[in-house]
């Protein structure tokens, strides 16, 4: 018992060393217990989104709805320029249900382009944590680009027609 024996010559007594580790070893187990309880907490994140597209230029155009592949919402495909080039525009409307009604339809579309004249695009966004035993926390965020979105061009959606059930 070299243990208690150093502790007697140090002056210490080992009983009142074997309580304290008691002591310490029951607050380890506390904080463990607390701990473990605080990683449990669920937390619920939701986050909305809106784009919108300002001062482009009013087009008609021709195209094919499809889903986008990523981030949700649609892109309309194969829309032909008058050099008879194809091009994409990621779809901006406040009715995504009107959109999803055409997918794998031709469809002409009117609104606005970001890749023509003086276009803004707007993106706002608002998300709401909700935590199970504590504070729900708030986040805004808008951002505006001006110009043309490189690799990107956007088209706000005013209208929509179908002209054929499939796409070529």
């Amino acid at each position: 018992m070299t243990t208690t024996g150093s502790m007697a010559r140090r002056g210490g007594n080992p009983r009142d060393m074997e309580g304290n580790v008691v002591k310490l070893i029951g607050m380890l187990c506390v904080t463990a217990v607390c701990t473990v309880g605080l990683g449990a907490q669920t937390r619920e994140t939701e986050t909305k989104s809106k784009v919108t597209v300002k001062d482009g230029k009013s087009v008609e155009v021709t195209g094919c709805v499809a889903p986008a592949v990523v981030g949700g919402g649609f892109v309309l495909t194969n829309v032909a320029d008058k050099t008879g080039a194809l091009h994409d525009y990621v779809l901006v409307s406040d009715d995504d249900g009107e959109l999803k009604k055409h997918v794998g339809h031709r469809v002409q579309l009117s609104g606005k382009v970001t890749d023509r004249g003086d276009a803004k695009v707007k993106i706002e966004s608002k998300s709401k944590t909700k935590v199970e035993h504590g504070d729900d926390k708030e986040t805004k965020s808008e951002s505006e680009i001006q110009g043309e979105v490189k690799g990107t061009p956007y088209l706000g959606v005013k209208s929509v027609k179908m002209i054929a059930a499939t796409c070529p």
